[in-house]
């Protein structure tokens, strides 16, 4: 299936609102389906007041988004995944190819995968 991904002109209300009902915490951003950035639910934090405004229906996703998303190939080894998001300190790297949105890769997902290598 393909990964959720939010266009880049949609209003933040709508990132939001799949970031709650699909229990997640980014999203890649994409211009007419072309991956340009990516969307943390700290960055819709920091954009958007909590005072109950309607400040998150009329932001756009553009105006809240980091446009340097992290981005590998697949097959990328996963050691030079989490030493590169350790070094850059993000969250969240994205899996794409061509420019389009292949997958996602979270500090959670790593800590599963660690979790298991553990076992």
């Amino acid at each position: 299936s393909t990964p959720l991904s939010v266009e880049i002109d949609e209003p933040v209300r709508v990132a939001e609102s799949m970031m709650i009902d699909n229990e997640i915490r980014h999203l890649p951003v994409t211009d007419s389906g072309v991956l340009v950035g990516i969307l943390s639910d700290r960055d819709i934090a920091f954009g958007v007041n909590t005072d109950g405004s309607d400040l998150a229906d009329r932001l756009k996703v553009r105006e809240v988004c980091a446009l340097d998303v992290h981005t590998v190939e697949p097959g990328t080894r996963l050691d030079t995944v989490l030493v590169e998001m350790a070094e850059r300190r993000i969250g969240s790297t994205v899996v794409a190819k061509g420019g389009k949105v292949v997958g996602l890769f979270t500090v959670t997902d790593a800590c599963r995968c660690f979790a298991e290598y553990l076992r």
